[in-house]
């Protein structure tokens, strides 16, 4: 097990607060781009979270307005158009490895978008787990219009089970930017705030859910992940068992007793 608090990042800002993480792209002025070191340095976070201590929740917040403008076109894409197939594929299995790390991470996930939000910065807020957005965000998964497939990073996968078959497929046909109120309307938005409350409004969530049963989130977070590949009885069966194991905690003791007394529980995440 380990502590993520007094972590150093060099391609974005990291800070935990009453264990909730939250994260900030670099480069505002450039509307917080990628790179292959920041893809590299964030896949390696989330690959460390499931052994954190000290936090429960992680919000991927936006920076100066904007949430991500997808991978640099001089840093990442240039380079790419001079790699070999070799490379190439290299490349594309560790932008896959960032959303495996992120949906296998075992903390609940929540991303607070403002502006841009293209690219993989679309991917990262689809593979979150709550999604809320400013009015004024533009989320596109314009992968089509640099002359590749929308099938990037899981988005073929994900995001018909979000939005719908018909509505993932015109989006990733065709790169347009969804609005912000298109994307609410559609479920991919959990809710729209004002830029002004958008980070208040997440923190609370976020806040909500650290003060929860925490291993038992984790419970969830791996149970919605699995159940994917699973049929119905499958499922029920991995559910009954995931339960039986929450029973044992003290959190769902500590929750009995609460009732008994008719006070609010607080859970310890053990």
């Amino acid at each position: 097990m380990t502590k993520l608090t007094d972590l150093s990042t060099q391609h974005f800002a990291w800070d935990v607060d009453d264990r909730v993480g939250t994260i900030r792209l670099s480069r505002p002025e450039r509307k917080n781009p990628l790179t292959f070191d920041s893809y590299a340095e964030l896949r390696d976070l989330f690959r460390a979270l499931p052994y954190a201590t000290d936090v429960d929740v992680v919000v991927f917040a936006s920076n100066g307005g904007n949430f991500c403008s997808g991978g640099d076109v001089h840093e990442i894409i240039g380079p790419l158009v001079a790699m070999d197939m070799k490379a190439l594929l290299a490349f594309t299995r560790m932008t896959g490895d960032l959303v495996k790390a992120m949906i296998g991470c075992g903390k609940p996930i929540i991303a607070a978008v403002e502006g841009v939000c293209v690219g993989a910065g679309a991917i990262i807020a689809m593979a979150s787990d709550i999604r809320f957005a400013a009015p004024n965000a533009q989320c596109a998964f314009l992968f089509t219009r640099v002359g590749l497939a929308g099938c990037d990073m899981g988005a073929c996968a994900m995001l018909p089970r979000i939005i719908g078959q018909g509505r993932a497929s015109e989006l990733l046909y065709t790169g347009r930017s969804m609005s912000a109120a298109e994307g609410e309307r559609w479920g991919f938005w959990n809710a729209l705030y004002g830029a002004d409350v958008l980070e208040v409004e997440t923190m609370k969530m976020a806040a909500r859910i650290a003060a929860g049963p925490t291993f038992a989130h984790s419970m969830t977070k791996t149970q919605l992940l699995q159940e994917w590949n699973m049929g119905l009885e499958q499922a029920i069966e991995a559910e009954a068992q995931a339960q039986a194991i929450c029973m044992q905690t003290r959190d769902f003791e500590r929750a009995y007793h609460a009732f008994v007394a008719k006070e609010k529980p607080v859970f310890m995440g053990n």
